[in-house]
């Protein structure tokens, strides 16, 4: 009987963070998860916590490098 190792791969994703009404928003657009929490170190722990946890159940997925910039606007406002 042969024993079967799961190897752990450690990948890099994007975290996108954000303030929304009283909370801080994390989600990471390549796996499509979300969370939150009161400061931003603690929006992504939990984003880290439940990207992890559905990475577990979903372990295929393919992401190609993402570019990440800014951009600016003009808009009218009163």
């Amino acid at each position: 009987m042969t024993a079967k190792y799961i190897a752990n791969k450690t990948r890099t994703l994007t975290a996108i963070l954000y303030w929304e009404e009283d909370v801080y928003v994390a989600e990471c657009p390549e796996v499509g998860t979300a969370s939150q929490g009161e400061t931003l170190e603690e929006a992504l722990a939990n984003l880290k916590e439940a990207t992890e946890l559905y990475l577990e159940d979903f372990p295929a997925f393919k992401t190609s490098p993402r570019i990440v910039t800014t951009f600016e606007v003009t808009n009218a406002y009163r």
